[in-house]
């Protein structure tokens, strides 16, 4: 997901938590840089702060409403007018500061929850992964995975058979920061093969990536 908020110790402080919450999280801090990400990015859900430098958050929404990411609007402004306006201009959901945390953690799954094509529990071969509840198991036996090799497991599942390349993984499943030229999907990849067992599940397609 893509936090776009110009306060930047609040922007760090949400995209930790959330981080925290098993998200892939990039941070931009005006709506120029927004849309620069989202023409680079494919992001599953925006939290977009309002009163932005650059270019306003609401030609920000505008813009971007209707074209793939699901938009949360995050802002002071918090009467009904203004919630009403932010609806309007294409956000699928809107939170006034101050705000729980818990709450906003909740409103984003919701709202990555929406896309038609990814059922809430994916499965395949004896292999369940419940999205909303972020738990997955094999057979009967539950698999304790860290929050990469579930959002690993999580795509590789909604790709249906197809194959997802290392460059996929590294911006979906970590975020910007990530090193480009490390083994860390490698290096994970085994792990979750560790821990899924046999027969195996996940190929690795030489040169282009991984499927199950």
């Amino acid at each position: 997901m893509l936090v776009v908020e110009d306060h930047a110790t609040l922007a760090g402080r949400i995209a930790q938590g959330l981080s925290q919450a098993g998200m892939a999280v990039d941070t931009v801090y005006d709506g120029a840089a927004a849309l620069e990400a989202t023409a680079q990015t494919a992001y599953d859900v925006i939290l977009l702060d309002r009163d932005l430098p650059a270019v306003h958050g609401d030609r920000v929404c505008r813009t971007l409403a209707g074209s793939g990411p699901r938009i949360l609007m995050l802002t002071a402004a918090a009467d009904v007018d203004d919630r009403v306006s932010g609806l309007e201009l294409g956000a699928d959901d809107y939170l006034a500061k101050p705000f729980a945390f818990t709450e906003l953690v909740a409103r984003v799954r919701a709202l990555s929850r929406r896309a038609p094509s990814v059922p809430p529990v994916l499965r395949r071969e004896g292999l369940a992964v419940d999205i909303a509840r972020h738990r997955a198991s094999r057979g009967d036996r539950p698999l304790s995975l860290t929050r990469k090799e579930f959002g690993i497991l999580e795509m590789l599942l909604a790709a249906g058979g197809a194959v997802v390349s290392a460059e996929e993984l590294l911006e979906h499943v970590w975020d910007a920061r990530a090193d480009p030229f490390s083994n860390i999907v490698s290096v994970t990849m085994t792990r979750l093969r560790r821990k899924l067992g046999d027969p195996p599940l996940i190929e690795t397609v030489v040169g282009k990536g991984y499927r199950m």
